[in-house]
This record gives structure tokens, C-alpha cells and sequence, in this order.
């Protein structure tokens, strides 16, 4: 089955680990992504706060050009901030024929606001690819007890992502579960990691990430796992940092979902991209999978 896909900034660099377990798990279960032509940034996080035509018109210039591609179906977007971004974009367009005339105007090129947009959570969770995924399985990950983290913008605002429960969702716990791992139930799954205030107010926002591991670990998490290269890198990147600044002694590795699901079928660490992080990811994954009398 055939996707238009947007990479997005990230892909190729600090979201290395999420990019190559995609492609990984993509191949095994027969999803074929068509990355849009010279696509540009969403504006993510600094674009929308320097007025609503720029943030708008940013991710409208990529919708019409999978267009203009031929790809009128589904785009699916690995980041959150990217998805959510595309997601409001569409929604204006669909919401006001002026708004859509408007974009046109800004982008040069024609917009029609046909393509829907949709995370790889959205697209795993259907029936026939959690199906695909399943039957691909060939390792265990049982009794591995992780913290499924959404994040702030998978499931908000409501009336523009559709998700069922936008405070509590379960997609990735469900998609998590077909490699045998355990979702356990905690109290964030849906908070701020601090976006990228944790460059530009570091003090604010590192004790959002504190919390994250914090309230995972009383829970029992052995590792945190997420579907966004800005959550993973947040996390990922700062954990030594926490323990350091707070006098903590976190020892939670953070995955992305696709990972976990590539491992489960069979990847290797360099396929997964295992070595790929900022705190050590490998070994935790593998002694999972010694349990199981299996090793990456």
C-alpha cells in the first residue's frame, strides 16, 4: 500500500533512530512510503508564533506539492510537531474557501486541501497493519513493562486531530503490545517534554522532563517509548543532565515505537538504529530479549 510521506527535518539527523526503524519495519510489512519533492520545514515550532499566514502557509506549500505529485490519498508525518502543524493547515483550508484562496496566493502554486494527514500511529493502528505486524513478529519482548509517551500534540486539540481520548489515548500502548512488551498505565503520557523551550528556556523546561522519568519510574517503566523526534530527543538527550541537575538516578533508556517494532521483528541493532542514542539504549532492549533466550 502506497503513502505520500514527509520526512520532515529531523529524519536524517537527530531522528536517525526513528527514520531507519521506519524504513525497517515499513519493508517488512509491505507500506510503501513516497517522500514528497522538495518539500520544506513545517515551521514547527518558531514558524506559527510569527503570524497565522506563515504558519499556515508553510506546510501548505508541502500539501500541494504531494498534489502536484499525484499523491491525493494520506500523507503521513512522523513528527508531531510537523503532524500537528499539517493537520491545522488542512483544517483552515477545508473550513474557508477564502483561507484556501488565500494560500494559494502565498504559495504560488495551486492547493485543492484534499490530502489528509496522518501519524504513523494513526496508520499502524488500523486493523490490516497491526494485522501485517503481528504475523511479522518472530521475537519476544514479554515482560518488558515500558511507558508509552504521546506528548502533547498527537492527540490535541481534539476537534482538529479526532482522537477518541486525547487525555488517555492507547494507540501506541496497543501497537506496542503486538511485540509482546507491557504498556503500563502512569499519569504522563500526555504531558509537555518542554518542545524546544528546552533550548530556549532551559530552567523552565528541564523540570518537565524530570517529571516524564520521574512519574514512568514510579510506575515501573524499564523504558520510555514515544512516536515523535522531538519528545525522543528530549528526553534521550537529557536524561544524564536530570540525574546530574536533580540528583536523580533515572536509568530509563527511550525508544521510538518503531524500535521496539523492528526489533520484535527481527532487526538488528544497526537496523534499529540501537546504538543511535544519547543514553545507552542497547543493552536494556537486549537483556530483554535474553529472557526470551533471544539477543539483538
Amino acid at each position: 500500500m502506497k503513502y505520500a510521506f514527509y520526512p520532515g527535518c529531523a529524519m536524517n539527523a537527530t531522528a536517525v533512530t526513528y527514520r531507519k526503524s521506519i524504513e525497517f519495519v515499513a519493508e517488512k510489512i509491505g507500506l510503501e512510503l513516497v517522500e514528497i519533492n522538495d518539500w520544506n520545514c513545517c515551521g514547527a515550532t518558531s514558524g506559527h508564533t510569527k503570524g497565522e499566514w506563515l504558519a499556515l502557509s508553510l506546510p501548505a506549500r508541502n500539501l500541494a506539492l504531494a498534489e502536484k505529485q499525484g499523491l491525493t490519498g494520506e500523507i503521513i508525518i512522523a513528527c508531531a510537531a510537523c503532524y500537528s502543524r499539517m493537520k491545522h493547515t488542512v483544517h483552515a483550508a477545508r473550513e474557508s474557501e477564502e483561507v484556501r484562496k488565500k494560500l494559494e496566493e502565498i504559495i504560488g502554486m495551486p492547493y485543492r486541501a484534499v490530502c489528509d494527514v496522518k501519524s504513523f500511529l494513526e496508520v499502524f493502528r488500523r486493523p490490516e497493519f497491526m494485522d501485517a505486524c503481528k504475523e511479522k513478529m518472530v521475537r519476544s519482548l514479554k515482560g518488558f513493562k515500558v511507558a508509552c509517551y504521546y506528548g502533547c500534540l498527537t492527540s490535541r486539540p481534539k476537534e482538529i486531530v479526532g482522537m477518541e481520548d486525547p487525555e488517555v489515548p492507547v494507540m501506541m500502548d496497543q501497537i506496542v503490545s503486538l511485540t509482546g512488551a507491557e504498556p503500563i498505565e502512569w499519569d504522563f503520557k500526555t504531558e509537555c517534554c518542554g518542545a524546544s523551550h528546552q533550548v530556549d528556556a532551559p530552567d523552565a523546561a528541564r523540570p518537565l522532563v524530570q517529571r516524564v522519568f520521574q512519574n514512568a519510574k514510579a510506575y515501573g517503566a524499564k523504558a520510555i517509548i514515544t512516536a515523535c523526534p522531538l519528545c525522543n530527543l528530549n528526553l534521550d538527550m537529557r536524561e544524564r543532565e536530570i540525574n546530574k541537575k536533580f540528583g536523580t538516578a533515572f536509568d530509563i533508556p527511550v525508544y521510538q515505537f518503531t524500535q521496539i517494532l523492528a526489533v520484535g521483528m527481527g532487526a538488528s541493532a544497526k537496523e534499529a538504529a540501537l546504538h543511535s542514542h544519547f543514553y545507552p539504549a542497547y543493552d536494556r532492549i537486549n537483556d530483554a530479549l535474553r529472557k526470551a533466550g533471544e539477543a539483538v
